[in-house]
Parts: structure tokens; C-alpha cells; sequence
């Protein structure tokens, strides 16, 4: 999985996956970091569920979590303040 690192922030592709059983990481799915939901991919539900439990996995702040491609995609990138590339890659088992 390619981590980007620029202004104190990472990058990062996601495959997620809504409606599961238990949110969680998966692995990685064609580069993409694969994530289960809980929630349904309606009204951004899924969305939200994402940025929540990156931001809980990778012990960051709701807010330092956003989505800046994808929204409406089940592959997004997403980006998160304050992390390195290997902090990341840490704190979510891939290393």
C-alpha cells in the first residue's frame, strides 16, 4: 500500500466495504487499504463511519480525518494530519 507524506499530513488510497458485520481493516485489496463498515452507503453513513474508525485505529482526532476523493466511490483517498507514513503503517498492523 503507497502512504503519501506532504505538510505534516499522509495520504492514502481506501476499498471500503459497508454494510459488514464488525468494522474493521481487512488488509489491502489492489493497493487500496480494505476496510469493512457497519453502516450502509446511504446519506454519507458510511462516510462517517470511515473517519471515525480511521481516526480511532490511527489515534487521531475526528477532524484531523477527512476524504478528499471518492466520497461517492467505494475506493477514496483519504488524508490524516499529524501522522507520518510509517506512524501510519504502524498503528495500522502493516508493517
Amino acid at each position: 500500500m503507497d502512504i503519501q507524506e506532504h505538510d505534516g499530513a499522509v495520504t492514502f488510497a481506501v476499498r471500503a466495504v459497508p454494510r459488514a458485520k464488525q468494522s474493521e481493516v481487512v488488509g489491502i485489496e489492489g493497493g487500496a487499504l480494505k476496510v469493512r463498515l457497519t453502516a450502509p452507503p446511504v446519506e454519507g453513513k458510511a462516510n462517517e463511519a470511515l473517519v471515525r474508525f480511521l481516526a480511532d485505529a490511527l489515534g487521531v482526532r475526528r477532524g484531523d480525518v477527512s476524504i478528499v476523493a471518492g466520497e461517492r466511490a467505494r475506493r477514496k483517498v483519504v488524508c490524516v494530519q499529524g501522522l507520518t507514513a510509517a506512524q501510519a503503517r504502524a498503528r495500522l498492523g502493516l508493517e
